[in-house]
C-alpha cells in the first residue's frame, strides 16, 4: 500500500508556496499520494503560541534572503508580495468545495500566483480567474465558499492539523510523523524511501 503525504497548507506561508512546488514530485519518486489540505495558519500559531517569522525582526531580515536562496536552489520563481500578510480564507474555501484530486492544481496556482506573479488572491476575480484557467466554474466555486459544508471542511482540517501537533505551515504528516516547513522535505523523503 502507498504512503500518503498530508499536505497542510494555506498560501499566506511563502515556505509553503516553496514546498508545495516540490511535493508532488517528492511523493511520485517513491510511489506516494499527496493529500492537499488547507488550514488557517493563524488559528497554529494563536492555539500553540507561534508567531509569524516577519513580526520577529532578525528572523524576518533572515528570512528574506531565505526565500531567495530556496527559489534559486528549486529553480521555481518568487518575488515577495506587495499585499503581506494576506488573509486567504477564501481561496482555501474555495479549495474545500473542490473533488480532492483537483486541489492540489489549485492550490499550486494560488501560491504562485501570489509568491511568483504578484497577484492579489484576496480579490474574488482573480480567484474565479485562477479556477476558471483549471478548467472550473469559477462563479460557482465562489459562491460555493459560502456553504456551511464547506466552512466547515476548513475549519475541521484546521482543527485536525492542530489536533496533531501542527503550529505552523507547511505541516506534512506521514501517518502520525510531523515534518514542519519546506527545509524538512529532505528528512521526509528519508522517511519515504524508508531509509529513516
Amino acid at each position: 500500500m502507498s504512503a500518503t503525504v498530508e499536505f497542510f497548507w494555506d498560501p499566506a506561508s511563502p515556505y509553503t508556496y516553496l514546498a508545495a512546488t516540490q511535493i508532488e514530485a517528492l511523493a511520485a519518486r517513491h510511489g506516494a499520494r499527496v493529500q492537499w489540505k488547507p488550514f488557517l495558519i493563524g488559528k497554529a500559531f494563536e492555539a500553540t503560541g507561534n508567531k509569524m517569522p516577519a513580526t520577529v525582526p532578525a528572523k524576518a531580515q533572515y528570512m528574506f534572503k531565505d526565500l531567495q536562496l530556496w527559489s534559486r536552489h528549486y529553480q521555481v520563481p518568487f518575488r515577495f508580495p506587495k499585499q503581506f500578510p494576506i488573509n486567504g480564507i477564501t481561496a482555501m474555501r474555495m479549495a474545500c468545495a473542490l473533488p480532492e484530486a483537483a486541489v492540489g492544481a489549485f492550490a499550486l496556482a494560488v501560491m504562485r500566483a501570489y509568491w511568483a506573479e504578484g497577484a492579489d488572491i484576496t480579490q474574488n476575480e482573480v480567484l474565479q480567474a485562477l479556477a476558471g484557467g483549471l478548467g472550473h466554474d469559477g462563479p460557482a466555486l465562489l459562491a460555493r465558499t459560502q456553504e456551511p459544508e464547506v466552512k466547515e471542511r476548513l475549519k475541521t482540517n484546521t482543527e485536525e492539523a492542530i489536533r496533531r501537533g501542527a503550529f505552523g505551515a507547511p505541516s506534512l504528516f506521514v501517518g502520525e510523523r510531523l515534518f514542519w516547513g519546506n527545509d524538512r522535505l529532505g528528512l521526509l523523503e528519508e522517511v519515504l524511501a524508508g531509509r529513516l
